[in-house]
């Protein structure tokens, strides 16, 4: 009696002989011969059909392929970068405010802005910093001058501007970044080849004439300060106005002072501006 006590007790006490897992402890019941040996079922004629009918069907050409997995393709702007660098998060990120702050500070885009009634004043400040005004001022500036000095000193600052028009007008065709708003260049911009947004040819052109003027002319402390003021002011009209980013604003200052420097590097001597001055005697202007 003790014996079978404790078998019944072990057996109770076993998990395997529960209800639910009752069925754990009993083989599997197969008819199939074949299948106890295997452990697989063989494919019937309609499956091994199927699978021998890609054999004997014609391959589609690789041409086909290739222009439907182009087409599948997502444009590259599309496709987000699963493990991007901190220097890409970085350049991406100070683009986005740069982008930001641009559009909000373009209260003069349009008429309907939020200070569209000064977008003629503003135009007007920007327009002090165009091309154009300044190579027929400089140019009008050399007929009437008659001082060797003065002749030496135009001459330079013609120089400058047309370098300050080449560089500004190659790097933003190279680069060829669009302003915050969508604008159309005016016919001014395009005779100025200011036609993209980086770098702001206008913030250029007015660091490196406010540079040049602080350099060679001599002007009371009032005037050289707003001289300064006159670069920022015109640098930061063309933000007003929905042409250029701020970004693209500060890299115009940074390009107008290099202008500068290479051309007090390469000053042309009274000598040479007189030679230069004959050969364009047979002008009407001159």
């Amino acid at each position: 009696m003790p014996v079978t006590q404790g078998r019944s007790r072990r057996d109770r006490n076993n998990v395997l002989n529960r209800p639910e897992f009752m069925s754990l402890n009993q083989p599997l019941k197969t008819n199939n011969p074949e299948v106890r040996g295997s452990g697989r079922r063989p494919p019937n004629k309609h499956q091994q059909c199927q699978h021998q009918a890609p054999e004997n069907a014609p391959q589609e050409p690789q041409e086909n392929n290739k222009d439907r997995r182009e087409s599948i393709k997502l444009p590259e702007e599309d496709c987000m970068q699963l493990n991007p660098s901190f220097k890409g998060i970085a350049i991406n990120s100070l683009l986005a405010i740069d982008i930001c702050m641009s559009k909000r500070l373009g209260v003069c885009a349009h008429n309907t802005s939020s200070c569209g009634s000064m977008r003629s004043i503003v135009n007007m400040l920007a327009l002090t910093g165009h091309a154009i005004p300044w190579i027929v001022g400089t140019i009008w500036c050399l007929t009437r001058s008659n001082t060797l000095a003065g002749q030496e000193v135009l001459i330079n600052l013609l120089l400058a501007l047309l370098l300050d028009i080449m560089t500004v007008a190659g790097v933003q065709k190279l680069v060829k970044r669009k302003g915050p708003w969508e604008m159309s260049p005016s016919f001014l911009d395009y005779l100025a080849m200011d036609v993209w947004s980086f770098p702001a040819a206008h913030a250029s052109r007015a660091a490196m004439v406010s540079k040049f003027l602080l350099a060679h002319l001599v002007l009371a402390v009032p005037l050289r300060i707003l001289l300064v003021l006159w670069a920022f002011v015109v640098g930061l009209s063309r933000v007003l106005l929905g042409r250029h980013h701020l970004t693209d604003v500060g890299f115009g200052f940074a390009l107008g002072y290099l202008h500068y420097t290479l051309v007090e590097m390469v000053w042309l001597s009274s000598n040479t501006c007189q030679t230069i001055i004959s050969t364009l005697s047979w002008m009407p202007l001159f």
